[in-house]
């Protein structure tokens, strides 16, 4: 150490003797890139994986809102941390709660079968809720309800990062656009921006299987996700 302090000296002596003020050299540092709050767009999987995992952690044994009463459990979401197509309905129902995994009853295997039409498995997508804890008989999950719970998907969607979202019915859709006014019939099939993400609003799974002829409608909505997605790759 002593070695060091005399070479560092007799350079600061030298360069006095030259009738230099200060050193000749720069000394920017140069800081490693670090990711800023919850901007993780270029996070690895593993990075993401470990950032949902924390905010599993942070939800913990929800008792945020009324919904915690009287349900099973907490759905957080499933699949791929670094999914190019996220897909997001309103709120778990009785398989779900039961199960602990989104879209497994019968509207899930509705949905299970479009994205297998697209081409993916379910484990390439994302798929999680407005809501984490299903709504007593399956009702629609009330402002309150959303306000409290909403921020847990919003903070999934930056972690994963997709390159489009598909919002499955009118409470998705008006939850993630903000317009409490909009009909689904109206808008489903067209794109609005969500913090510059793609979203695509359609029916639920659970209207199809009340309405089957407009399973059409949600195919062509999906075939423009399917565009969109071959153009970004």
């Amino acid at each position: 150490m002593a070695n060091i302090v005399e070479n560092i000296k007799d350079v600061l002596e030298f360069y006095h003797a030259l009738g230099f003020e200060s050193l000749p050299v720069n000394l920017t540092v140069k800081n490693k890139p670090v990711a800023m709050g919850r901007k993780v767009k270029d996070q690895t999987r593993s990075d993401k994986e470990d950032l949902l995992r924390k905010l599993r952690e942070e939800i913990g044994d929800c008792k945020r809102c009324k919904l915690s009463g009287k349900r099973t459990n907490i759905v957080f979401g499933e699949g791929s941390p670094d999914a190019k197509l996220m897909f997001i309905g309103e709120a778990p129902g009785r398989e779900e709660d039961i199960q602990a995994r989104p879209f497994v009853g019968d509207a899930g295997m509705v949905l299970t079968r479009l994205i297998e039409k697209m081409g993916f498995r379910r484990e390439d997508v994302y798929i999680a809720n407005i809501v984490k804890c299903r709504p007593p008989m399956n009702r629609d999950p009330e402002a309150d309800e959303m306000e409290e719970c909403k921020g847990f998907v919003e903070r999934q969607i930056e972690i994963i990062h997709p390159q489009v979202i598909m919002s499955l019915g009118r409470i998705s859709a008006m939850a993630l656009t903000g317009d409490a006014k909009l009909k689904i019939t109206a808008i489903r099939g067209k794109f609005f921006d969500y913090k510059g993400i793609l979203l695509i609003p359609t029916f639920h799974p659970a209207y199809l299987m009340r309405n089957p002829k407009d399973k059409w409608l949600t195919w062509s909505d999906a075939q423009k996700v399917l565009e969109i997605l071959r153009a970004k790759s």
